[in-house]
């Protein structure tokens, strides 16, 4: 396991376009594909008021969890249950968590009757009003520092002011809040991870930190150095993650980083559980999105030949999303028939 060290940068110094903080900015996110952002403004009760209230809505019975499960959303909002997601690198197998999904940023009608799915109405639980209140509180920071981070990555590429925020507007913006579950003796033994090597389909993840459980149930410390948030560079080195105190974690998705031509990189990273059974994990991730209609292709100042060969072909944001639900098992196969004509029904068939 390398060293290196991920880049830390100040909220504040980065919006005055301070030049260190900056290139601490483009390394970050270059080469680690994750920046640690101190100064962010984000309270820890915050944090802590979500996940007393998401603990709560997890010991709720199975029936108050059933009622908001929506996989006609794609799992996009409301409930998903543990081992619904797959993962592509792991050959099929199912994440170990247990998650609530639910979006509170403005989305316009038109969105959502071209890619409704993507763009579903929020979710809430009945009966559990402390959830959406400490939900919304968190993602609308959550959301205000994200802005914040794609205003200083304009900067730090010389890029036009909202050239990359523009896109983001009335995205499907996504909040995940989600519990790592409990393993086994034998899926220890067997090196299961709560969550396998992947990359992030979205602009950009917001990371505000995660907390271990002990067999109590209590929050614990991190149990063991090789738990927790862990990054493959650029170069092809592993890196621990997880932000030091006080700090909160950015990463780079897909959609950034094929915006800027590979220039902002997604680094595959995986959630690593500790070697001790009966062990848990609180974590919140709000997702970052293009607009579904916007295009997902590099840029103008990025679109390289080589860069071209590597994104090609250009496509819509809400039909890039569509192709990777399908692939890691929320969006059903079907949901590809979609992106061809829709009325061969109509065409007569051939005489033999």
């Amino acid at each position: 396991m390398s060293a290196c060290t991920i880049p830390v940068a100040d909220a504040a110094a980065l919006a005055a376009g301070d030049p260190a903080a900056l290139e601490a900015l483009r390394v970050a996110f270059g080469e680690f594909g994750i920046l640690h952002l101190a100064g962010h403004g984000i309270p820890e009760r915050l944090l802590d008021e979500l996940y007393a209230s998401f603990l709560a809505f997890c010991a709720a019975p199975e029936s108050e969890h059933a009622a908001i499960t929506r996989p006609d959303t794609w799992y996009q909002r409301g409930w998903m249950p543990s081992q619904t997601e797959i993962a592509v690198a792991a050959g099929g197998q199912p994440d170990f968590k247990e998650c609530y999904f639910n979006c509170c940023t403005e989305l316009t009608e038109e969105d959502r009757l071209l890619f409704p799915e993507l763009n579903a109405a929020p979710v809430w639980p009945a009966g559990h009003t402390a959830l959406p209140e400490s939900y919304t509180a968190i993602a609308l920071e959550l959301q205000r520092v994200g802005e914040g981070v794609l205003a200083a990555c304009e900067r730090a590429l010389d890029l036009a002011p909202d050239t990359l925020l523009e896109g983001l507007a009335h995205g499907p913006h996504v909040t995940r809040v989600l519990r790592y579950l409990p393993l086994e003796t034998e899926n220890v033994d067997a090196g299961f991870l709560w969550g396998e090597n992947h990359t992030d389909f979205c602009a950009m993840t917001l990371l505000p930190g995660g907390r271990f459980l002990g067999l109590d149930g209590e929050r614990i410390a991190r149990p063991e150095d090789g738990s927790g948030l862990f990054q493959t560079t650029r170069a092809g080195e592993l890196v621990p993650g997880t932000p030091p105190a006080g700090c909160i974690g950015v990463q780079i998705g897909q959609q950034l980083e094929v915006l800027t031509g590979g220039t902002l990189l997604a680094t595959p990273h995986e959630i690593r559980a500790p070697r001790i059974p009966g062990l848990s994990r609180l974590s919140t991730a709000h997702f970052m999105h293009l607009n579904t209609s916007r295009t997902v292709f590099p840029l103008e100042a990025f679109r390289s030949e080589e860069a071209v060969r590597r994104y090609r072909p250009p496509v819509l944001a809400g039909t890039y999303d569509t192709k990777i639900l399908v692939d890691i098992g929320l969006a059903p196969p079907e949901a590809l028939d979609r992106l061809g004509y829709s009325n061969q029904d109509r065409i007569r068939p051939q005489k033999t």
